[in-house]
């Protein structure tokens, strides 16, 4: 099937929710690369984390523990962080203040050495994801996945988003469409699949100003049984 242009999806999705004002309220300001240089590896440690505690958990919790998370971890200073023992991150990763699942406290300091060795190239890691090219931002998840723990699947892009990386999220509505439309048949984070996406978005970006992020969450509400409404965005201001 055609890849569909995006005009006609932006009419679509228009149509759902109820207007094209209400549609560019929900579809979200743009690019914030620019922002990202400004952001300490410890922050970035910290989105990491942060993500990963939440996936598979409800994220209010996380939310609501996350002071704890910042006192027992160092403000995730990564100099301190990769110098604790194997006895302090078990001790840590049974206090009660935070969420006791050691195997997801083991990523803090894995994660942490990936931040670390990447700064040892001459720039930070926030500068290192700022100069990622979005043409390729599968190839950013790629590398998240490979060098980190637990940053596969949506993990990665939720937190690189949360941080100002523009970036598309593989939602059960963007996975519907792209099945929908016969761009992907097997799974969803095979290579092929992931290539057919990555290029459906870069001919999209050709044909209008939106950021991936923008083009995301279109593809979403122009697709599949979803509720997000402008009210609601204003109410979690």
């Amino acid at each position: 099937m055609a890849l569909e242009k995006v005009d006609d999806i932006y009419q679509r999705a228009a149509a759902r929710k109820g207007g094209v004002a209400k549609l560019n309220l929900l579809l979200g300001e743009g690019k914030q690369d620019h922002l990202l240089p400004e952001l300490g590896d410890d922050r970035i440690l910290a989105e990491f984390t942060k993500k990963i505690f939440q996936s598979g958990f409800v994220w209010r919790v996380v939310e609501n523990k996350w002071p704890n998370f910042e006192d027992s971890f160092f403000n995730f200073n990564i100099e301190k962080i990769l110098m604790m023992p194997e006895e302090m991150m078990e001790r840590k990763a049974s206090d009660p203040a935070i969420i006791r699942n050691f195997n997801k406290v083991k990523t803090i300091k894995a994660n942490g050495q990936m931040i670390f060795e990447e700064s040892q190239n001459g720039h930070s890691f926030a500068e290192f994801i700022a100069q990622w090219p979005s043409d390729n931002i599968i190839g950013l998840w790629a590398h998240l996945k490979k060098h980190g723990q637990r940053l596969g699947g949506n993990t990665g892009p939720y937190a690189l988003r949360t941080l100002g990386k523009d970036t598309f999220i593989l939602s059960r509505d963007v996975e519907a469409y792209f099945r929908a439309h016969d761009t992907i048949s097997g799974g969803i984070q095979t290579k092929s699949s992931l290539s057919a996406i990555q290029n459906s978005f870069n001919s999209w970006q050709q044909q209008c100003d939106l950021s991936l992020g923008q083009l995301s969450r279109l593809i979403a509400y122009a697709t599949g049984d979803n509720y997000v409404h402008v009210e609601e965005i204003a109410n979690d201001k």
